[in-house]
């Protein structure tokens, strides 16, 4: 008999890292039937995902609303999977990481009886409002969740202190670094041809410098964003070699400030936020990058680039423990300093940018069904 699997995510970066999971998965259909649901508490950035890794949703529960709240959606997200839930019967179900899916996905899933698999499980900051909701929507899914994977063992040792029974919890790496060599071959080959990526090309100066930024977290909006765009204008301003490219994400308090103070300087890019493929290619095209996201600390250091984070804390310790980035808050003048740092130091930017990514060698995905196999022999 097949063992049912129910693979759920709502957002981009869950797309990306459980994609390769549904992947591994489907090579097993022998022994798996898997199925994905998806929330849509993101659409089309979600849907771009789904078509580049080939994905078609069982089950599209399509909750997306304008100015939805957290509330509205964790109802929305319990009693719209009940049907699904009532109707597949899965014996596990697979969460990722930190989302509000995520969160109230696990609790539904509880309540139906299946076994909760957490992905990316262990992410701690020990900060309930740091970042928010993140950090609570993992701590309930690890308090409910059955199996624990682990991307390091630091992650693994979260999870000890919390009480969690050691044998259910597997360190695998971290799943977007499987998603992101396998993107990497794809829009490298010749056969890939992406409409933003082509976009992209004319704006960019090969003769300068690339660097990426990206940011979005709700603890940096208002005076936070106002500090960055400070930072990212004196940098440009001083340094005419250098190009900075900022898909700027579409939340009006990341546009204002962003806007306002950014559009008009020569050497910095404004765009629409990319598609995953294209952000891979300008990944590879940088020579670093600046960011608040939590997936860019993981993907980068695979790609040898330094990088940035503009937060005053991080869930990934490791990536911070291994050199590979570098915490710098939304303080003006660290940004400039570290930044400076990096364009004029070759000495400095070499040994950040050829240390060791702590989060896998892209089989973590294997490692999961591997384990899942071994529970049902």
């Amino acid at each position: 008999m097949q063992i049912k699997n129910l693979i759920i995510f709502g957002t981009r970066p869950e797309a990306i890292k459980m994609a390769p999971l549904v992947k591994e998965f489907q090579k097993h259909s022998d022994k798996f039937e898997t199925k994905v649901c998806i929330t849509a508490q993101h659409r089309e950035m979600l849907d771009q995902v789904l078509d580049f890794f080939e994905i078609k949703p069982d089950f599209d529960l399509d909750l997306m609303k304008p100015n939805q709240n957290l509330y509205q959606l964790t109802a929305d997200i319990i009693t719209n999977l009940k049907p699904v839930l009532d109707d597949f019967r899965p014996d596990y179900v697979y969460v990722h990481g930190d989302t509000t899916t995520t969160m109230a996905s696990s609790l539904a899933a509880f309540y139906s009886g299946a076994k909760i698999c957490h992905v990316e499980a262990g992410l701690r900051t020990f900060n309930l409002k740091s970042p928010f909701p993140e950090e609570m929507n993992r701590s309930v899914t690890g308090v409910i969740s059955n199996l624990h994977f682990a991307p390091t063992s630091n992650s693994k040792n979260n999870l000890l202190k919390e009480n969690k029974v050691e044998s259910d919890i597997i360190v695998t790496g971290n799943t977007v670094i499987d998603a992101l060599l396998f993107s990497v071959k794809k829009v490298n080959s010749d056969e890939f041809v992406d409409s933003e990526v082509l976009r992209l090309k004319p704006f960019l100066d090969d003769s300068k410098r690339l660097i990426l930024v990206t940011g979005h977290r709700r603890e940096n909006h208002g005076q936070g964003f106002i500090n960055i765009c400070k930072a990212l204008k004196q940098i440009a301003l001083e340094n005419p070699n250098v190009q900075i490219v900022y898909p700027v994400h579409l939340n009006p308090n990341v546009q204002k400030p962003v806007y306002d103070l950014l559009a008009n300087i020569e050497n910095i890019i404004l765009i629409d936020p990319l598609s995953y493929p294209a952000f891979v290619w300008l990944m590879e095209k940088s020579y670093l990058i600046i960011t608040d996201s939590g997936g860019v600390q993981e993907e980068a250091p695979s790609l040898g680039k330094p990088v940035l984070v503009m937060r005053d804390t991080t869930e990934r310790p490791e990536a911070v423990d291994a050199g590979t980035v570098l915490l710098v808050g939304t303080n003006t003048d660290k940004i400039i300093q570290e930044t400076t740092k990096l364009l004029g130091d070759e000495k400095i930017y070499g040994h950040m940018g050829k240390l060791h990514n702590p989060y896998g060698d892209g089989l973590a995905c294997k490692t999961i069904v591997q384990h899942i196999s071994s529970l049902n022999k």
